[in-house]
């Protein structure tokens, strides 16, 4: 069985978006994730502030990161993003997804995007179907 890191390490290889990003993995454990990135010029909207798929981005590569992690193929289902606050160019964010509910099938995260100073930016649930092919790393 291959550990998370080696799991997450073959995703996220694979990712164009979300190197893109500028994604720096900060934990790779079972069920849970930890992903930063800085918020850049052209992820602004009209508005000068973060477009809204940019938090979405990196919450569902967190959940994607966190539902993988046990060694079985996982996709996404559900998910759905409250976006609490605000975000301008330049500022750093951190991603963390925890598992809240586990079965053979069904997996349930909640992601909690933070500002720099700790406050919460986005609030991000999503539910995965669990396949029942493993990762082959």
């Amino acid at each position: 069985m291959p550990t998370p890191t080696q799991v997450v390490d073959q995703m996220y290889h694979n990712d164009a978006f979300s190197q893109w990003l500028g994604i720096e993995r900060l934990v790779d454990e079972a069920g849970r994730s930890v992903l930063q990135m800085t918020i850049r010029p052209e992820m602004l909207n009209g508005f000068d502030i973060a477009h809204g798929a940019i938090t979405y981005a990196l919450a569902d590569s967190a959940l994607a990161f966190a539902a993988n992690s046990h060694g079985r193929q996982a996709v996404s289902i559900e998910t759905s993003i409250s976006h609490t606050q605000s975000l301008k160019a330049g500022e750093r964010i951190i991603a963390t997804a925890e598992e809240e509910h586990l079965t053979h099938r069904v997996g349930i995260y909640r992601v909690l995007i933070k500002n720099e100073s700790g406050a919460t930016v986005a609030i991000f649930k999503g539910t995965v179907y669990r396949t029942s092919k493993d990762w082959e790393v």
